[in-house]
């Protein structure tokens, strides 16, 4: 499989025939994830959750430039400091086409999970009690969605 297709236009073939610029790496991308996680089936198709996790998987395939599940999830591990490389990603597409339809669906998708705080399990906090729970569902914290996105991202690529 090859690297995902480039920006084209309405069916002109060339983004300055005065068409509409198709962001297709985009759309691509972001087929991809949403077919991962419903896949995954870690979340309603509708819910919060889902979208976060959709944004963040969509970004991470995206901006890899890579179509290999090995490269997204080491991009998703909770150790690879996510947000960085998605910066340093968005601004090396950005120098490299300031106006493309991909980027400004990207940019969307990195601000949307930045500024979109959610109260969620705080996967920070001690462990409850009992053998069985790992993580205290009752201990919630406000986060933004990236970091609820990011790990339902990971183990969707995770169960494929």
């Amino acid at each position: 499989m090859g690297a995902l297709p480039p920006e084209s236009t309405n069916g002109a073939g060339r983004r300055n025939g005065g068409g509409l610029a198709v962001p297709m790496a985009w759309l691509c991308a972001e087929y991809l994830a949403d077919q991962y996680l419903t896949a995954a089936g870690l979340a309603e198709p509708a819910s919060l959750e889902h979208r976060a996790a959709l944004r963040a998987l969509a970004l991470t395939v995206h901006l890899s430039g890579q179509p290999a599940p090995d490269t997204w999830l080491r991009h998703t591990a909770h150790e690879a400091d996510w947000p960085a490389w998605v910066a340093e990603r968005l601004a090396a597409e950005e120098a490299e086409d300031p106006d493309g339809a991909d980027l400004v669906l990207a940019r969307g998708a990195w601000t949307a999970l930045r500024e979109t705080w959610v109260h969620a399990a705080d996967l920070e906090s001690p462990p409850g009690t009992g053998t069985a729970l790992l993580v205290d569902e009752t201990a919630r914290t406000w986060l933004p969605a990236w970091q609820l996105g990011l790990p339902l991202a990971h183990l969707a690529l995770w169960l494929a």
